[in-house]
């Protein structure tokens, strides 16, 4: 049979593809702006949340391979990826709906509060990693290689739009009157109504991809690979560990630069709550409850939300800069910039300028998004684009792993629960990350300034 050469597809196709991860993100952002603030409101103590936060990475090793495996050898009337999506929308929309409301529900369970929020959170995280993970995939098998960095850089736009609202959403709904503080032990209202907004945004836009977006069958993926057919008949859980074993090299070279990366992302979510409050609010690492700590976790999200919306016009850039400078070394440079970003903030004492550390933390969280998967697909071989989509996250989650275990010891023993010294470590890792990658990542043979280019000249509304 002869190979047939994928079509590129148009803006609008590529936007309506990747709208489901507008949603996502939106409940992610949620997750990362709020999660530390409402475990520390239920009665967690600072050095035990890295302990909490366990969950998430677990989640994304167990889920995001299994989900990209069968999403690899399945096929439904819905689709190939989208029964996934559905799935993940809902059950993390009940998540979003409980989290928040752990110790009401407490009250009518007899359960640990705590133990509750963590179930809750729980189930959240893996339903996410349901939901993404397919996403990520859709990418491979939707668009022409020449068509990658685009694809990506579009969901990392949509990304940073859901990122926004939902970082912002608790800053607005206190705005609008919403009370921003509750009784001790509860968690405030503009917390709880922007999670129901979040619920309610994540099924509508996951929605919005399903009915506007028609996946290729596994005939037509035969006859882009030449007559090898997609879906395996044999195919069988087991194969997941084989396909462990050989991943490409790229992958493994790549993976060092995820491990360094999402080490610092992750100690910037877990402990920037706690940071503000004692280097900025000058509060004890013992308050979880008080006025100033919830405006602590206002300010949070506000920045949280600032690093996402910078994060916007960074990913239109990303196929420029990437011509100019090729793609590592535009990685290379975004991940010093989101380095010196987290560093700034221990030297940034007033917390109107603490935008400035969000300028290089948007330009890394744009390039963290995009250019490792697009630097990646070119490696991956078509019919095994799931899995190898959720094998690549286990470096994303083993240095979140790493980190629980050894960051809330460090936090308190070495740095006395100041947890702002650490936000430092982290942002010392992300510079080691964009060393890692200009000596240790080599550009792709096939990126060719006019293959840029072909994708640069895509990138208009």
């Amino acid at each position: 049979m002869t190979k047939k050469i994928k079509p590129s597809l148009s803006m609008p196709q590529i936007i309506n593809m990747s709208m489901g991860f507008l949603g996502i993100q939106m409940a992610f952002g949620l997750q990362n702006g709020n999660a530390s603030r409402i475990l520390q409101n239920l009665g967690a103590e600072v050095d035990k949340l890295p302990l909490f936060w366990l969950v998430a990475p677990l989640m994304g090793l167990i889920v995001q391979p299994i989900v990209g495996h069968m999403g690899d050898n399945t096929w439904s009337p819905l689709g190939r990826r989208k029964p996934y999506f559905l799935i993940g929308a809902v059950l993390c929309a009940i998540g979003l709906v409980f989290l928040p409301n752990a110790a009401s529900v407490t009250q009518f369970m007899g359960a640990n509060v705590l133990l509750l929020a963590v179930v809750f959170l729980a189930l959240m995280d893996a339903s996410i990693n349901v939901a993404m993970e397919p996403f990520r995939a859709l990418v491979g098998d939707m668009l022409p290689k020449h068509q990658g960095t685009l694809g990506f850089s579009i969901q990392t736009i949509l990304i940073g739009i859901g990122a926004v609202i939902g970082s912002e959403m608790p800053n607005w709904l206190t705005k609008l009157g919403v009370p921003n503080v509750a009784q001790e032990g509860y968690v405030a209202d503009n917390v709880i109504y922007a999670f129901y907004i979040g619920a309610a945004v994540l099924i509508l836009s996951i929605m919005y991809t399903i009915f506007t977006t028609k996946e290729y069958s596994p005939k037509e993926f035969a006859e882009f690979e030449g007559g090898k057919e997609i879906v395996e008949e044999h195919s069988k859980f087991s194969d997941i560990y084989k396909d462990f074993g050989n991943i490409p090299l790229q992958m493994k070279k790549l993976g060092v630069v995820q491990f360094f990366s999402w080490f610092a992302l992750f100690t910037m979510w877990v402990f920037t709550t706690s940071a503000l409050a004692t280097h900025h609010f000058g509060l004890p690492p013992e308050d979880g409850s008080s006025v100033k700590f919830n405006q602590a976790g206002d300010l949070q999200n506000h920045l949280f939300g600032l690093y996402n919306l910078f994060a916007i016009p960074f990913a239109f850039f990303l196929s420029p800069i990437a011509k100019i400078l090729g793609k590592k070394q535009t990685h290379a440079l975004a991940l010093l910039s989101g380095g010196l970003g987290l560093i700034s903030m221990f030297f940034i004492k007033d917390t109107s300028l603490l935008w400035i550390s969000m300028v290089g933390l948007g330009f890394a969280w744009a390039s963290i998004l995009a250019m490792p998967y697009a630097m990646l697909i070119d490696s991956i071989p078509q019919r095994k684009m799931g899995v190898y989509m959720g094998i690549f996250n286990f470096f994303i989650v083993i240095p979140q792993i790493v980190n629980v275990i050894f960051g809330g010891i460090i936090v308190k023993q070495i740095f006395g629960n100041m947890a702002m010294d650490y936000v430092v470590v982290g942002g010392v890792f992300m510079i080691v990350a964009a060393a890692v990658t200009m000596f240790l990542i080599k550009n792709q043979a096939n990126e060719t300034p006019k293959e840029i280019e072909d994708e640069i000249q895509q990138v208009h509304f």
